[in-house]
């Protein structure tokens, strides 16, 4: 992403962003319900929403965006939420600031708008354990042809080949009404 558009997006922080409704998705706590607890990492964590509901169903939380201003929100979040978790600054691409490895890596809408989705998968391949899960979640583009965000079916043939099996595809719409889709991979 190009530093005007980071300028952008962290600008969006200032007043309340689209996407960011303060409330865990019934996926991820269906996930949470469904699976032993353990490491959790939010890539693209925004404001820690998710955070926070990881780290009070008992998982080691960990979360980073790339915007500082949604990760001081974070901070605040965490605080007044009485949770243990940890959230900092960070790019998807590169995952320098990551210590360590997951269980679960949550990602709501961060992956659909990588430039560069090959980097982001060799880094989630690393920061995984061996069956370690992707619980992702992202927007189809409505052309493939086009520069906007979202995902192609080539960008889902691609994960397979980056060693994540895929358990579940749960198709849908989001509120713009663009097709979307939920996720579940199981890295090999």
């Amino acid at each position: 992403m190009n530093l005007l558009n980071r300028l952008l997006f962290n600008l969006w922080y200032f007043r309340k962003p689209p996407w960011d409704t303060n409330i865990s998705p019934p996926e991820l706590f269906e996930f949470i319900q469904t699976h032993s607890v353990g490491r959790a990492i939010d890539i693209g964590c925004g404001t820690g929403t998710n955070v926070t509901t990881l780290a009070r169903a008992g998982w080691q939380a960990v979360g980073f965006d790339f915007a500082p201003y949604a990760i001081q929100i974070a901070k605040r979040k965490i605080k007044k939420e009485n949770v243990q978790a940890d959230v900092f600054v960070d790019d998807a691409s590169i995952m320098k600031n990551v210590k360590g490895c997951f269980n679960l890596a949550l990602d709501m809408g961060c992956f659909h708008g990588m430039e560069n989705k090959e980097d982001y998968l060799i880094n989630l391949g690393k920061i995984l354990v061996p069956n370690g899960f992707w619980l992702m979640y992202g927007f189809f583009k409505a052309a493939p042809h086009l520069s906007s965000p979202g995902l192609v079916e080539t960008d889902i043939k691609m994960i397979s080949t980056h060693g994540f099996t895929l358990l579940s595809r749960q198709n849908g719409f989001d509120k713009r009404e663009r097709a979307s889709a939920w996720f579940l991979y199981q890295k090999t």
